[in-house]
């Protein structure tokens, strides 16, 4: 895979992260408004679009993990 496709792949993984994130929002208020087939109808689609989303990911190799933070261990303060 040449680094335009896993690039391409990430965006749009990216996209979907956001649409599933849009379509659990509406799937809460309908399921508020107790508009239960129209909630199913959304469930539906948040299933397809998590499939989608889990082969995608399985297909990109995960990102490198960022180093850890260094840190310093605090000197105690003087009392005046």
């Amino acid at each position: 895979m040449t680094k335009t496709e896993i690039a391409a792949q990430r965006a749009r993984l990216a996209a979907l992260d956001e649409a599933l994130a849009r379509l659990r929002a509406q799937y809460d208020v309908l399921m508020n408004a107790f508009k239960f087939d129209e909630a199913r109808a959304v469930a539906l689609r948040i299933e397809a679009g998590e499939q989608e989303r889990q082969a995608l990911a399985a297909s990109l190799l995960p990102l490198a993990e960022p180093a850890p933070a260094p840190y310093a261990v605090a000197r105690p303060r003087r009392r005046r």
